[in-house]
């Protein structure tokens, strides 16, 4: 199925009130993963990018192409979304760094372009993995890294969709993630962890770990309500794979 004509629409209809919610979490401070804005100096995922090329795969507003930038990497921010584009260049500042319109399942850069390619949440949860994987691993160096966080399957299997939220008992089938239908047509992507395997080493990587990013008690999601509330302090609500190629 091709998603990129709906998640390119979804994306434009809702950038500015999902930029308007969630900026102030995002850009708080740098190098912020995920939900529970875990910083990067906990989990050690990105390590040094200075004087590296860097891809983000899904830069919205830009928050970490510009952190990055800002360390003295050679960034480019891609997004589907011209509306998520036209919110990372207003905010760009005295960090320069280069905007790509494109989808992650269809990269617009040649072969062993980049030093680290990289997503937060971003074109690796709306891009058939099978598809995006691959093209990610295309445009790597060699010894150049994939790292990128998505919803772990237990988070997506004990969503209950008549609520709203997350909660304790299983409610879609493990096995039967795969495509998820959001708002207007779009879809987002989800795999279990032994496809997820498979999508990357078929994609010729080498997977160095798997964080499964752990908040503190009391931390706050800015995207989802869960019950109980400390979910995430209790089961996994994402993964955060490193990954390298030989």
């Amino acid at each position: 199925m091709d998603s990129i004509p709906a998640n390119r629409r979804l994306w434009n209809q809702i950038s500015s009130a999902y930029q308007h919610e969630h900026d102030p979490q995002i850009g708080a401070t740098p190098r912020l993963w995920g939900m529970y804005s875990i910083p990067d100096a906990h989990l050690h995922a990105l390590g040094d990018v200075t004087g590296k090329r860097v891809l983000e795969l899904g830069c919205g507003a830009g928050q970490w192409s510009r952190a990055l930038a800002a360390e003295g990497a050679d960034v480019v921010g891609l997004d589907l979304s011209e509306a998520q584009l036209a919110a990372a260049g207003r905010a760009m500042g005295a960090s320069r760094y280069a905007l790509v319109q494109g989808a992650a399942e269809q990269l617009p850069f040649a072969a062993e372009s980049f030093d680290l390619v990289f997503c937060d949440f971003g074109g690796l949860s709306w891009a058939p993995p099978h598809l995006a994987v691959p093209q990610a691993a295309r445009v790597l160096v060699r010894g150049g890294r994939l790292v990128f966080n998505v919803a772990s399957p237990w988070f997506e299997a004990c969503y209950d969709e008549a609520a709203s939220r997350v909660t304790t008992t299983l409610r879609q089938d493990y096995f039967g993630l795969n495509t998820i239908a959001e708002d207007d047509g779009a879809s987002s992507y989800q795999l279990t962890y032994g496809d997820w395997v498979k999508v990357l080493r078929g994609a010729g990587l080498v997977i160095d770990d798997l964080i499964e990013p752990r908040p503190d008690l009391g931390t706050p999601n800015g995207y989802n309500e869960t019950d109980p509330p400390d979910w995430a302090h209790r089961w996994p609500a994402e993964l955060l794979w490193v990954t390298h190629k030989p």
